[in-house]
């Protein structure tokens, strides 16, 4: 089983992701937990230079291709590998990622991003996506309250764009959960950690193609 965590900044996926992943080791499962952009050794050089608040110049075509060349790398190295074991990947962000950012925020066409994303993925689709789901203004308080990863005061160098950026991601991720309500849960990201991981196991619990 191949499932993905998304949503917009400061939405717990990273913690919810892990949560869940202790929750199916608790059941017996091997389970494999890793993320977007940086899922692999190479990756974390594709995350350092997407990130990093310092590469304010990197310029959109350049951000595109990075992502998928660290999906690339990602699925191939890594994803496709542990499904053919038989082991339950969980990732924080997949390609539904490419589509909400660089299409909803960026205003890349959506049908390039598909096209692009195929190549670079070998079409390979997760089995359930858990959309974390959060006012975009929110989300970006909390993320800069949280930042970890670079020393700056308004997070790293996606956290610093627009609210009006952050909008328009949060809005194609809800347009492309109505476009496929079989593979997506969309979950309420407001409350304690502990509210959203119980809303998460109890959807993921029902979903219908859940075999466990």
């Amino acid at each position: 089983m191949f499932i993905t965590f998304e949503g917009c900044e400061g939405t717990g996926k990273s913690t919810q992701a892990g949560l869940l992943s202790t929750y199916l080791e608790s059941l017996g499962k091997k389970v494999c937990l890793t993320r977007e952009p940086g899922g692999t050794a190479l990756g974390q050089n594709f995350r350092q230079i997407i990130l990093n608040p310092e590469n304010q110049r990197l310029v959109t075509r350049a951000e595109l291709f990075l992502y998928f060349a660290d999906r690339a790398q990602h699925v191939e190295e890594l994803i496709l590998p542990k499904l053919e074991e038989g082991i339950i990947v969980i990732s924080d962000r997949y390609s539904d990622a490419t589509y909400a950012y660089q299409g909803g925020g960026r205003g890349i066409e959506l049908d390039l991003l598909r096209q692009l994303n195929e190549y670079a993925c070998y079409k390979l689709v997760p089995d359930i996506t858990i959309l974390l789901d959060i006012d975009a203004s929110t989300g970006l308080l909390r993320a800069r309250k949280n930042r970890k990863e670079f020393n700056e005061e308004n997070g790293d160098r996606i956290e610093q764009q627009t609210l009006d950026f952050h909008e328009r991601v949060r809005k194609v991720y809800l347009e492309l959960a109505s476009a496929e309500p079989d593979r997506f849960l969309i979950v309420d990201a407001n409350g304690t950690i502990e509210d959203v991981h119980a809303r998460i196991i109890e959807k993921f619990t029902n979903w219908s193609g859940l075999e466990l």
